[in-house]
């Protein structure tokens, strides 16, 4: 017999992340998104960012890593992420993912999830919502 903890309405969770310029290479060749903003120093440089800006979508991975491998973790389904990006996201910088459940349905298993990617002074850089479905967790 297994015991399974069961998250809560209000429960929080974070997680410190970092993006590296080698993975934002990587994820503009997986999706073919080259633009020279994110992959072209010269480019960026004369930008109003003066560098390269990480992907949005994936700076907002990070949300979908910490669902499905640590918060709830293994058994997560997702159903619905919502984002609004607020700020530019740099390589080799300190990041924070801040998560709280704000509705939570125990009898369908749901919940919704407050998303939040913050910079190391703690300004929102991305914000959202999620809808995941846990048959364990929730």
């Amino acid at each position: 017999m297994s015991i399974h903890l069961q998250l809560k309405l209000g429960d929080k969770y974070a997680e410190s992340v970092k993006f590296l310029q080698s993975n934002v290479e990587i994820f503009a060749q997986i999706t073919g998104d080259n633009n020279p903003i994110h992959i072209d120093p010269a480019y960026a440089a004369k930008t109003p960012f003066g560098k390269p800006i990480v992907h949005g979508f994936y700076a907002g991975s990070v949300f979908s890593k910490v669902f499905g491998t640590t918060w709830p973790g293994e058994g997560t389904i997702y159903l619905y992420q919502e984002m609004s990006f607020r700020a530019p996201v740099f390589v080799e910088q300190e990041y924070v993912a801040n998560f709280e459940i704000i509705e939570l349905d125990t009898e369908k298993h749901r919940a919704t999830v407050r998303c939040q990617l913050e910079d190391s002074q703690g300004k929102p850089v991305i914000i959202g919502s999620a809808k995941l479905l846990h048959s364990e967790k929730f």
